[in-house]
């Protein structure tokens, strides 16, 4: 059903992460709870662009933003490294600056810091929505999104090359537009188009991932808000036996299954990806009243 009253327009904005940086950021206005939308490694806020026009036509505010190192977010200064910790740090800024309490639909490396923020601050978002990731993934999926991001340091000379290099790797998907590929693209002095995001995270954030893994299991553990995982049925990041494990370890979640969606969840089949994060929303008795979480928010400074 729709509860917005008239139109959305949506607007960009930024908001200070943990550092201060200027994050930016996309947001749809709406009578209803926000929704803050965090991306995956590699990705924008643009990659949200269907998914918030289809909240929005629920009545659904919601926020994207682009992580820092990614869109049009600032890099790390030279010398300053990558660290989960600030991204986990920018994801509890953003929330805490947010009204009524939101809820995070996150993907990927967004769902990976959502849990790690949850833990970390109880009460940070009225209920999570995990696309497609748990604490433990499997390592052939890892692998064949790094050999594409890796596959291109020298960039690419037109947007046609980057269009032809993605349907390669996405070949069950449209072909990608000129248009769409100005998001994912930034133009260097020397003419040749790179991925709008630092090359630097590949190394520096990239480091003891499978270190992490245990240290997100047991913040999986504290979760205790309204947890959805919406995982794809030709997904090689997930496996029935991750999946399993997660639910064990968080058992009041739930989890749904689009069979036909790969890890790219939401840009596979992006209506009924986001129709299952609307019924979900909506089956929430903690955002029954008045489309408004009963939580109330945590703001001031990080613990």
């Amino acid at each position: 059903m729709d509860k917005t009253a008239q139109p959305c327009i949506p607007f960009n904005d930024s908001l200070a992460g943990v550092d201060g940086s200027a994050l930016a950021l996309t947001r749809h206005p709406g009578p209803r709870v926000p929704v803050l939308l965090a991306h995956g490694f590699g990705q924008t806020r643009h990659s949200w662009a269907a998914t918030a026009r289809q909240l929005a036509a629920h009545g659904f505010s919601s926020l994207a933003y682009d992580a820092r190192g990614h869109g049009q977010s600032p890099w790390n200064p030279a010398g300053q490294p990558y660290h989960p910790q600030q991204f986990v740090d920018d994801l509890i800024a953003v929330s805490g600056q947010l009204s009524p309490t939101p809820v995070l639909v996150a993907a990927s490396m967004g769902g990976l810091f959502g849990l790690m923020a949850q833990a970390r601050w109880p009460g940070l978002f009225s209920a999570m929505v995990l696309v497609d990731i748990t604490p433990r993934w499997e390592t052939k999926g890892v692998e064949r999104i790094l050999a594409f991001m890796q596959a291109h340091p020298e960039g690419f000379d037109c947007f046609r090359h980057a269009a032809d290099e993605i349907a390669r790797y996405q070949p069950h998907r449209p072909r990608k537009s000129e248009q769409a590929l100005r998001n994912l693209l930034r133009q260097s002095e020397d003419g040749r188009l790179h991925w709008h995001w630092d090359p630097r995270l590949l190394s520096e954030l990239g480091q003891g991932a499978q270190a992490h893994q245990q240290a997100i299991a047991e913040a999986a553990r504290r979760i205790d808000c309204p947890l959805l995982l919406i995982s794809g049925g030709r997904s090689d990041m997930l496996s029935q036996a991750t999946i399993d494990e997660f639910l064990q370890l968080v058992p009041h979640a739930r989890h749904t299954q689009l069979p036909q969606a790969t890890h790219m969840l939401a840009g596979d089949d992006n209506h009924a990806f986001t129709t299952t994060v609307i019924q979900y929303l909506d089956s929430l008795p903690v955002l029954a009243t008045d489309g408004k979480s009963a939580t109330s928010h945590l703001t001031g400074a990080l613990q």
